[in-house]
């Protein structure tokens, strides 16, 4: 039986994306404790058990692991099969969106860069600087590879995108007195920035913010927050939602905006 080939890249963009989600899991839990990506090799964090290479098998582990470390029989968290499977299936749409090409391998960069920052914000409520400098770097690299994007476009969009959110950042903590936004988020849209020009961060910010809004709203009052008003949300997880939106259909969301 033959295989139809777009199926069969579909696949390997989905088993290759789940072995990088994989690596993500690693920096999540890592990069903000301030701990080596490489070195020592996954373990058990309750009983220390060096984890085995089939034991380390992308969403098939954890499925016939149940869910448990093989050892201590600790639950593992049900976050490391869901990563590993969201970082295949946008590996996989990218595929379907830019084919074998430049456009693609910078796709995935950006595609592995946000997942990881926005587990991380959800975490810590940080966005390291390490993971927005290969971002900023990444995409003024990628500009001098596009045909109708400039490293002059991808600078504008840095400066537009943080200085649009700094702005807000520093008015919202004159009149309020408290601060809003931190820095992870201004230089997060300086990366973002860099991908998708001014109009790309201006649209990211508006939706990441109505995004955030609902959520945030919908959240204070299930959680039954006292003080709805200074309740807090990361806020990166929302910028980058409406960046991986922006990202596969941005192109048909400025053409509806100008009326193309």
């Amino acid at each position: 039986m033959k295989i139809n080939p777009e199926i069969f890249y579909l696949l390997i963009f989905f088993i290759f994306g789940t072995i990088i989600g994989s690596f993500l899991n690693v920096v999540i839990y890592r990069l903000p404790r301030e701990k080596s990506l490489i070195s020592p090799p996954s373990s058990c964090p309750n009983c220390g058990h060096k984890v085995r290479w089939y034991e380390n098998i992308p969403i098939i582990s954890y499925i016939f692991l149940k869910g448990k470390c093989s050892e201590c029989k600790t639950p593992i968290s049900i976050r490391y099969p869901v990563v590993e499977f969201i970082t295949g299936v946008l590996f996989s749409l990218g595929y379907l969106k830019f084919g074998i090409s430049i456009d693609l391998i910078f796709s995935l960069i950006f595609i592995s860069l946000v997942i990881a920052l926005t587990f991380i914000d959800f975490d810590f409520k940080i966005i390291p600087d390490e993971i927005n400098l290969i971002g900023f770097v990444s995409g003024i690299i990628y500009s001098f590879f596009r045909q109708d994007f400039s490293a002059v476009d991808a600078l504008i969009g840095a400066a537009v995108g943080a200085g649009f959110l700094w702005l807000i950042a520093f008015l919202y903590l004159k009149y309020r007195g408290i601060e809003g936004l931190g820095m992870g988020d201004v230089k997060l849209l300086a990366f973002f920035g860099t991908y998708f020009g001014w109009f790309g961060s201006l649209f990211i910010i508006f939706f990441g913010s109505l995004i955030g809004a609902v959520f945030g709203i919908l959240s204070a009052y299930l959680s039954k927050a006292e003080d709805k008003s200074t309740y807090e949300i990361p806020f990166g997880p929302f910028l980058s939602l409406a960046a991986i939106i922006y990202l596969f259909f941005g192109e048909y969301i400025k053409q509806f905006y100008f009326g193309l």
